[in-house]
């Protein structure tokens, strides 16, 4: 492990509790390893490890042990969507059918009027999480099957309307680079940008981790309290959105970058001042809620939105340039403080977001000045507070469950193949007395229908990992026969990214 002070930049005395706050971080949200760096000033002034890579291992976390990213990584592909505008070879008011003509949303209007920076904004009018499905848990679909079946993907929002986080249109901005450029993502990234930044141990994806790279294992609690590993995810069919793998040192030196309006370890620039500034322009509010516990409220920002990659917002009176990344059993979060020449970067390998926030906002307080915040206890109120809330939905949903009622028909009657407009095939099997549900094309979306009541089933994953059981509702035709079936996650605390409750599952008719 190391940590690097340096003549050049001023380190705060508070900064010297790091390693008990961290320690208290790890102990709190059970995370086995933690990285962090700080830079200040031009400067590297910490980078670090704690813990362990992967749990009941010896071997420590330390300053180059690779993290994935997820959607950190944003933030790298509007940059090289920016370095293509940079040349010349499209602008980001480019219409997206003018360099991927077969590009389609579900409306015409807004598949001509699309932009390429709109790619990234996420104000296309795709709800939250709108067409994970498709890669997120890793499928077999290309990122070119990806884009296409983008097509049938539902808008319920405006263009443009208002913010809904999405990462399939990440996917189509990766299609746009390759087209445009002429070269692989992957190439396009190592050359342009991994090289020039000097992110040697940064890889394109899961599946480009190199013999002898030291990679964290990801870490979740099973069915929500049992902490075990959990199997590497590659997302090469939507890298664009989240498929880097990376090191705080390396992180490091891309926040350098950054904070140096462009400009390379040499001067030279990786992109121009007026390119970052175009980045960092708001190009979508979102609404500014106030937090689920009063112990976060110094931490509520008086404006929030989004720019090209980034997410934008105030903290002290300072501006705020920053990005969350969240993957299976891995999250992460880099932050900017522009006009105090500051950056920081958490990389963990659990997935928990008040670990990468309580460190975030405890190193800003030490360079801000700020009043001394118990962010580690604050963020574990708000975890005990969204359980507690969890709890609750589920108690009512037992209480409005007939538990006398029993399905409308025999197993054998809603077995089938069913099919969405843009996931595809979905199975349901009756094997004895149970049915199975498998999605074609996911091989961890296997599980058992458990009937809840009526014609409701909850589908079991036999991959606990997951945390994502949902309803299954079977809607019946006059004649009694499965017309459709709708799916909705069963808790709150599922990741967004199952958007099971976007599928309009239909039977496929049986070949005569």
């Amino acid at each position: 492990m190391a940590c690097i002070p340096t003549a050049a930049a001023e380190v705060p005395a508070r900064l010297q509790q790091l390693d008990e706050t961290i320690e208290r971080v790890r102990a709190e949200f059970d995370v086995p390893g933690i990285a962090v760096a700080v830079v200040k000033d031009g400067e590297v002034v910490l980078e670090r490890g704690w813990g362990v890579r992967e749990l009941g291992k010896p071997e420590p976390v330390e300053p180059d042990t690779l993290f994935a990213i997820a959607s950190n990584t944003k933030a790298f592909t509007a940059t090289a969507l920016n370095l293509l505008a940079e040349e010349g070879k499209l602008t980001m008011d480019d219409r997206v059918i003018e360099h991927l003509p077969s590009f389609r949303m579900s409306d015409p209007y807004v598949t001509g009027e699309m932009r390429i920076r709109d790619l990234l904004a996420h104000r296309s009018g795709l709800t939250l999480g709108a067409g994970d499905l498709l890669f997120w848990p890793a499928t077999r679909y290309s990122n070119a099957e990806v884009v296409q079946r983008l097509a049938n993907v539902p808008l319920k929002g405006g263009f443009r309307d208002r913010y809904a986080y999405d990462n399939i249109l990440y996917a189509v901005a990766q299609q746009v680079i390759e087209r445009v450029s002429g070269q692989s993502f992957a190439d396009f990234l190592q050359q342009r940008i991994f090289d020039k930044v000097g992110m040697d141990g940064t890889r394109y994806n899961a599946d480009h981790l190199r013999p002898g790279d030291k990679a964290a294992i990801g870490h979740a609690k099973y069915d929500f309290t049992d902490l075990r590993t959990v199997p590497p995810l590659t997302w090469s069919n939507a890298a664009g959105a989240g498929g880097i793998y990376s090191s705080v040192h390396d992180m490091a030196r891309w926040m350098k970058v950054q904070l140096a309006e462009g400009k390379l370890a040499d001067g030279t620039p990786l992109f121009t001042e007026k390119t970052q500034q175009q980045m960092w322009q708001m190009l979508i509010p979102q609404v500014v809620s106030k937090p689920n516990v009063p112990q976060l409220e110094a931490a509520m920002p008086n404006y929030a939105g989004y720019g090209q990659g980034w997410s934008l917002s105030d903290y002290r009176g300072n501006k705020l340039v920053w990005h969350t990344g969240g993957w299976p059993g891995q999250v992460s979060r880099l932050t900017l403080v522009p006009g105090k020449e500051l950056g920081v970067v958490v990389l963990t390998n659990q997935e928990v977001g008040a670990a990468f926030n309580a460190i975030t906002m405890s190193v800003l307080d030490a360079f801000l000045d700020a009043p001394e915040t118990d962010w580690v206890a604050a963020y574990a109120a708000s975890v005990a507070k969204s359980k507690d809330n969890a709890d609750e939905q589920w108690r009512k949903h037992v209480e409005a469950r007939n538990t006398r009622s029993k399905p409308s028909l025999p197993l054998s009657g809603y077995a089938g193949n069913y099919r969405d407009a843009w996931y595809g095939d979905i199975a349901i099997q009756q094997q004895g007395r149970q049915l199975r549900m498998r999605f074609a094309n996911t091989d961890q979306l296997v599980g058992t229908l458990e009937h809840w009541q009526h014609d409701t089933f909850i589908v079991r994953w036999d991959d606990r990992a997951l945390n994502a059981d949902a309803f299954v509702n079977f809607s019946l035709d006059p004649d009694g026969k499965v017309r459709e079936v709708r799916m909705q996650a069963v808790s709150s605390l599922t990741d967004f990214s199952f958007d099971f409750q976007d599928l309009l599952l239909r039977p496929v008719p049986e070949k005569k």
